[in-house]
């Protein structure tokens, strides 16, 4: 599926930014969290079928998540004592950023984790987290938040809650290519529901959501049953490798984020979106 060749328009597009004939849109910062629980044969994860009428990955099958929002940047979050677990200053470095940068990021992954599940990476201390999200009450902060009617600060402090940022691992960077009209520089996060946490198909944007493992998940793409972005397709892959979440934020715990632009290569007489070359033996193997 990945290496499908590009159609003409979209390579003669490509060589236009190329040759700086055309002026790129500037990126704008975004967090995905691939929400995972133990399947029966490795992480299953939970995808969102975005509505087709969406102007960027219409009919895409992704992974909770959304643009940062400029209250991310908070940092009277961090004075109050609302979050938990490591520093934004560790976050900056395994998220390879500076530290507000992280901060936000890393708020921004949660609060969108939220507004499109319902399962909030949240609770009473450090080492508690939120059991049920299920209540009227906490629908109608789901929805206040969504609507940017409520901060995520305020949001925390009404429910005398931290952010369990301890819950979060880093997993990846992708940049959309510079052809594209609407263009994302997205960090990957990884993170296993909760206990007690159930995912509720809450979000405007999506048409269906489900759980899935990982794997299944590659083999639905290459069999056309559903549609993904390369790295929603490539995230799944790999984190199928694992043999259960655990194992997953194991590994994410080692990572630094390098952020990826996949740009248009020759493969042979057609033309392909290159992909980072850790992912080279997976890829082969399917």
């Amino acid at each position: 599926m990945q290496r499908l060749p590009l159609p003409d328009a979209l390579v003669t597009q490509a060589r236009s930014y190329a040759a700086g004939d055309a002026t790129p849109a500037e990126p704008r910062d975004a967090a995905t969290v691939v929400l995972m629980r133990p399947g029966a044969a490795g992480p299953d994860v939970y995808l969102l079928r975005r509505q087709t009428s969406m102007a960027f990955a219409g009919g895409m099958c992704v992974f909770p998540g959304g643009g940062v929002d400029p209250r991310d940047f908070d940092d009277e979050l961090v004075d109050r004592g609302l979050w938990a677990g490591p520093s934004p200053a560790e976050w900056a470095t395994r998220l390879g950023c500076d530290e507000p940068r992280a901060r936000a990021l890393v708020c921004a992954a949660v609060r969108e984790t939220f507004e499109e599940s319902s399962v909030l990476l949240a609770g009473a201390s450090p080492t508690e987290v939120v059991a049920d999200t299920t209540g009227d009450d906490w629908e109608a902060d789901r929805v206040a938040l969504e609507s940017r009617e409520l901060s995520l600060t305020s949001f925390l402090e009404k429910r005398s809650l931290v952010l369990r940022t301890d819950l979060l691992g880093a997993w990846s960077g992708w940049l959309t290519p510079v052809f594209e009209p609407r263009r994302y520089r997205t960090w990957f996060f990884v993170a296993l529901l909760p206990e007690g946490q159930v995912t509720r198909d809450v979000s405007t944007e999506s048409s269906s959501v489900m759980w899935t493992g990982a794997l299944d998940a590659v083999a639905q793409v290459e069999e056309q049953q559903i549609l993904m972005l390369p790295p929603t397709w490539l995230t799944c892959l790999e984190v199928g490798q694992h043999a259960d979440p655990a194992a997953v934020l194991d590994d994410a715990r080692g990572r630094t984020v390098e952020m990826f632009m996949p740009e248009v290569v020759a493969d042979g007489e057609e033309f392909i979106l290159s992909t980072p070359p850790a992912y080279a033996a997976l890829m082969a193997a399917r």
